[in-house]
């Protein structure tokens, strides 16, 4: 490790020597004296702040303003005011004329967090200061230059963001200048342990209580969780436990207390590429969520069956027709015609449908009655209005984006478009 590298960790307080770490510290370093722009690449927690200042620190610009925005937590229709600044009269509010971020930190560094979030609008106002350094207040006609070094973060995947039409591709590439990726603490295991240690001297000193020590059970323990939270999770757990815990000494059953190891039962995650997909508030939704895509399974599954029956025709053998009359059970009034050597058939594939049972399996294909599942049964019409909440439930989060609503759902666009004009939702 050179120098260089261990100054700027005991600078700014970075603990670990994982290989992943020390190159992203050290593109930083390599990339600070100049004045192009770069994208840290990161989940939530792993500490993508410290880039930024580490760039900001290392280049011209130390002396100049350094200002910090986080662009998910300003609303949409302030974000243009508080980054370009806004006229007086510009709109309802606007009583003086106001300076934004990019005017007030001209010749120093913007640090924009969470850039994924910045609404479209904001984005090509973003991509014209990146471009010229130009930019106009909002409810202004007068266009300003501005001298300044932006360096953006985010941990949502941006490619997907793009071809869901939610980031501009050409702001993408040009803030991407030079990408800088910052591990995920559950790849960094070497360096979980001493993270511990640096947070427990911190804390006990900070509380004034005795530090935390690992047992060696709680070390293993530990080094085998995978951190989701990342840093801010690892440093907020002993943060807990210092100032909860009585006993110093910290072993693997008190760890599973605050940190149980990940059950493998089915349940519903968030990921960090896709964080607000799956977003039900109660158990019941979860359920009716998996009804639903059992259903739409099992259709599929009727769908191929009845392709196979016509294409091999009625030259089926006595198994097979009876697997088929396993998974097209017939209705009450049709079990009485049922036979062993039935043979089943539908059309539909989008409005599946309950076949009319063949007695005689040597019949030709073009007697075969179509009957049209009669979906009013109590059971039906609850699955129903669970499935049309949810769908109502999704298009209104994504704000009628058709395209979000099916990835949340699980279910392809053409699918949904064909359920709202079944629960006539259309806007």
């Amino acid at each position: 490790m050179s120098a260089e590298l261990q100054n700027i960790k005991n600078r700014f307080g970075i603990i670990g020597n994982f290989p992943a770490l020390n190159r992203a510290l050290e593109k930083a370093i390599q990339v600070a004296p100049t004045d192009i722009s770069v994208l840290v690449i990161g989940e939530s927690g792993v500490g993508k702040e410290f880039i930024p200042k580490i760039i900001h620190s290392e280049s011209r610009r130390k002396h100049q303003p350094y200002i910090v925005v986080n662009c998910g937590a300003i609303p949409e229709g302030t974000i243009d005011s508080e980054l370009f600044g806004h006229e007086k009269g510009a709109f309802t509010g606007a009583t003086a004329t106001r300076k934004g971020y990019f005017e007030v930190a001209d010749g120093g560094t913007i640090f924009l967090d969470e850039v994924g979030e910045l609404p479209l609008q904001t984005q090509v106002r973003l991509l014209r200061v990146l471009e010229s350094g130009e930019f106009m207040k909002v409810g202004s006609s007068q266009v300003q230059k501005t001298n300044v070094r932006i360096v953006a973060a985010t941990n949502v995947n941006m490619m997907k963001a793009i071809q869901d039409g939610r980031f501009r591709e050409d702001l993408y590439y040009r803030l991407n200048t030079v990408q800088i990726d910052m591990p995920p603490l559950r790849e960094r295991k070497g360096d979980i342990h001493l993270l511990f240690r640096k947070f427990a001297i911190d804390f006990a000193e900070k509380y004034r209580m005795p530090e935390l020590e690992l047992e060696p059970s709680g070390i293993h323990y530990i080094e085998s969780y995978t951190f989701p939270g990342n840093v801010r999770q690892l440093r907020n757990l002993v943060e807990q436990m210092t100032v909860v815990e009585r006993n110093r000494k910290v072993t693997a059953e008190k760890l599973a207390e605050y940190i149980p190891m990940e059950s493998h039962l089915p349940m519903v995650v968030n990921t960090p590429n896709n964080a607000k997909q799956n977003d039900f508030s109660t158990e019941r939704e979860i359920m009716y969520k998996i009804l639903f895509d059992m259903r739409n399974d099992i259709n599929d599954l009727k769908s191929l069956t009845s392709e196979l029956i016509k294409n091999k025709g009625t030259d089926l053998s006595s198994h097979e027709k009876n697997l088929i009359n396993r998974i097209y059970t017939p209705s009450d009034n049709q079990q009485q015609a049922a036979s062993s050597n039935s043979l089943l058939y539908f059309e539909d594939r989008d409005n599946i449908q309950t076949p009319t049972i063949i007695s005689n399996p040597d019949s030709s294909y073009e007697d075969i009655e179509e009957i049209e599942v009669e979906e009013n049964r109590p059971e039906s019409l609850s699955l129903q209005n669970n499935e049309k909440d949810l769908i109502i439930k999704a298009l209104e989060k994504h704000k009628g984006r058709r395209n979000k609503a099916a990835d949340e759902l699980g279910i392809s666009q053409r699918t949904l478009y064909r359920k709202i004009k079944q629960y006539n939702l259309e806007d």
